[in-house]
Formats: structure tokens, sequence, C-alpha cells
């Protein structure tokens, strides 16, 4: 019995691997509309991208295990979520009020240290911020809370 269970399962398992997923890719380059119309330094554009874009733009970076299911369906159901959440991609679009309260939101999620998420940590430590790059992210996002 546990035989066919274990050819059962390995069996799903390989099914479900041929199952297309849709990547987060787009042609425009990465957070290029934030990066402009907000005037972003280097240093905290390099921040965002390695912690936030993956999740927060319209490219994501896919690393190896991308591809494998079930993981490549979580992904993509975080990746929706955060996009919905915010876009930085697509930020000139929001009204001067939305503006105001993703930056906001941005803050008090940095200071709360809850974002990058920690289960992205978990395969992405290179993401996690450090006491600098924290304080580098507040400086900007508080000098930008009344957006134009």
């Amino acid at each position: 019995m546990i035989g066919w269970l274990a050819v059962l399962v390995v069996a799903i398992v390989l099914v479900i691997q041929v199952i297309p997923v849709e990547r987060n890719v787009s042609t425009v380059q990465p957070g290029q509309s934030f990066e402009k119309t907000e005037k972003v330094p280097a240093n905290v554009a390099a921040i965002l991208k390695v912690s936030c874009y993956d999740c927060h733009s319209n490219n994501t970076r896919y690393p190896w295990y991308s591809v494998l299911q079930p993981g490549a369906w979580f992904m993509i159901r975080h990746i929706k979520k955060g996009k919905e959440e915010l876009n930085f991609d697509e930020f000139n679009n929001y009204s001067k009020r939305r503006k105001k309260a993703k930056i906001k939101s941005i803050i008090s999620q940095i200071e709360k240290d809850e974002m990058p998420l920690k289960s992205y940590l978990l395969l992405h430590s290179d993401s996690k911020l450090t006491a600098e790059e924290r304080k580098m992210l507040l400086d900007f996002f508080t000098s930008r809370t009344n957006p134009q």
C-alpha cells in the first residue's frame, strides 16, 4: 500500500511540473517610472531593486527553484499580492493621495521591520535590510511624504 502511495505522490509531483506559470516580466525597465519621477538616488534605487522589486514591480528576478511546482505557484501568489499592494513601476499612475498613503505605509513597514517578508528572506538573504539601508530608505521616503 505504501509503495503505491509513493508512486502516486511522485507521479503527481511530476505531472504538476508541466503546468505553465505566468511570469512577472515586462519589457519596461524595472522601477523606471518610480526612479525617474521620484528622483531616487542611486544608493536607494539599488536597495529597492534588491529588496523590493521582485514583489513590487513588473519585473521579478526568478531563481532556479521558481520552475519547480508547487513553489512557483506560491511565488506567483506572493508577487500578485505584492503588486496589488504597491507597484513601483506603476507608482506614477497613482493619485497624489494614494502616493502619499503608499509612502506612509512604506515608512511604517520599514520601521516595523515587516518588509521584506520573513518568508522571502529565507531564500533571499541578500534582501535583508541592514540598519544603514533602513535608515537610507526611511530618510528618502520621509522626504517624499508630500509627493508632487
